[in-house]
């Protein structure tokens, strides 16, 4: 019986490990496209300053 307890801990505890790497690589992954997204909008920013630099300049 005690091995049984044992294995089925160690069967939870496993699941668990596995539950905890994906909602790590989910909170990653969340993380990565909130900065993409940040760096996009700065890129469009500065597009658009260039473009009324130039036309300013011409």
């Amino acid at each position: 019986m005690m091995f049984y307890d044992y294995s089925l801990a160690t069967e939870r505890i496993t699941e668990r490990v596995t539950e905890l790497h994906r909602e790590a690589d989910n909170a990653r992954v969340a993380s990565r496209l909130v900065a993409a997204r940040r760096w996009s909008r700065l890129a469009s920013w500065a597009q658009r300053q260039a473009r009324k630099a130039s036309h300013d300049l011409g």
